[in-house]
């Protein structure tokens, strides 16, 4: 047996790959663009591992899809291939479009001619699961109850406007074709292999470099994490005994301001990589001017996974920053190869404006 895991060198998705391979014989074929938030590195443990083929290409080149999909004859597709960076869909909202909307139709529509053509048997087990975000919800007020899967789509950026309409471009494609499909929203997702562009890494690595941790505005904007092991985990068992048609939000059950996540940083820093001067790595906190249309909560009510399937995240805020601060301590090799001169550009353009 086979599947296929599109955006697999992703954060996201290689961490998927990593663990479905550690506890499974059933063969990952992998295809990811590599664009620059694709990292062959995190992969580096499976080079010789026969169950992993990796392959180099769009999930808008419908020739290569269609020729992977004959070949390999797999009996589920997870989406991961997304462009994912709020703050470069607002700099370059192009490529989110041509990524997350037109690149998930050209993909849609490959998997639906693989599946017209298989045997009865095949057809119903088969399935389809894509992956999605809970910034299609839009924004929540400090007394809104989470987002519930029938919350309707408000998104605010291009990039979640990107993926709220690929959302419905795979849930037209079954209620229109029939085709198996599933959809997973998720919180923000933190851990190991995280491109350093997003929040926890970057300020992790700053912190390390003795440079500004950049905070949007007054910091207070709230997310829920997600350990991304727990959303693997989920993942997998939406892909074990999901409904076809249905929407599953997986959450972590932590809602926290952005300023309190960066203050647990430094106090964990603090204490297994102290600084020699002896001060606190919370002095480098600085407030930076905030994005332009920066929602102000988000938060996720992912009960229904828990009734129907059994899911619940493992780790806590606690347990799982600490391990991630200690995977980033630990992997230096890995953050030196990912901090390239091109991303160093980015950060620097990014946050060069200090409020």
């Amino acid at each position: 047996m086979t599947i296929i895991v599109t955006g697999g060198a992703g954060f996201i998705g290689a961490n998927f790959v990593l663990d479905w391979l550690a506890g499974s014989d059933e063969q990952v074929v992998n295809l990811d663009a590599l664009t620059y938030a694709g990292n062959l590195d995190t992969l580096a443990s499976l080079k010789n591992d026969r169950r992993h083929a990796f392959v180099h290409g769009d999930i808008g080149d419908r020739a290569l899809v269609g020729r992977l999909l004959s070949e390999y004859q797999p009996r589920a597709v997870i989406n991961f291939a997304a462009e994912s960076h709020v703050d470069r869909s607002i700099h370059g909202p192009g490529d989110f479009i041509q990524t997350n909307v037109v690149g998930t139709f050209n993909l849609l529509e490959s998997v639906r001619a693989y599946w017209s053509g298989l045997p009865d048997a095949a057809k119903g087990t088969f399935r389809f699961l894509h992956v999605s975000t809970d910034e299609v919800y839009g924004t929540l007020a400090e007394q809104d109850p989470p987002f519930a899967e029938s919350k309707r789509y408000e998104p605010n950026s291009p990039y979640s406007a990107s993926k709220a309409a690929s959302d419905h471009l795979v849930r037209a494609w079954h209620h229109t074709y029939g085709l198996p499909v599933l959809t997973t929203n998720c919180s923000n997702n933190y851990g190991p292999y995280h491109f350093p562009e997003k929040l926890i890494p970057l300020v992790i690595l700053n912190a390390l470099a003795g440079k500004s941790l950049p905070i949007y505005g007054d910091g207070l904007q709230v997310r829920d994490w997600l350990y991304v092991k727990d959303h693997c985990s989920a993942i997998r068992r939406v892909l074990e005994a999901g409904r076809p048609g249905e929407t599953y939000n997986v959450g972590g059950w932590n809602e926290k301001p952005n300023m309190e996540v960066v203050r647990a940083i430094c106090a964990i820093l603090d204490e297994l990589q102290p600084k020699t001067d002896g001060g606190a790595y919370s002095d480098q906190i600085s407030c930076v001017q905030d994005r332009p249309g920066h929602d102000r909560r988000y938060a996720i009510d992912a009960r229904k996974l828990e009734r129907e399937l059994g899911w619940k995240p493992a780790e806590t805020f606690e347990t799982g920053i600490r391990k991630t601060v200690q995977w980033y301590l630990d992997n230096q090799d890995w953050v030196n190869h990912v901090t390239s001169g091109a991303y160093r550009e980015w950060v620097s353009k990014q946050y060069e404006a200090e409020a």
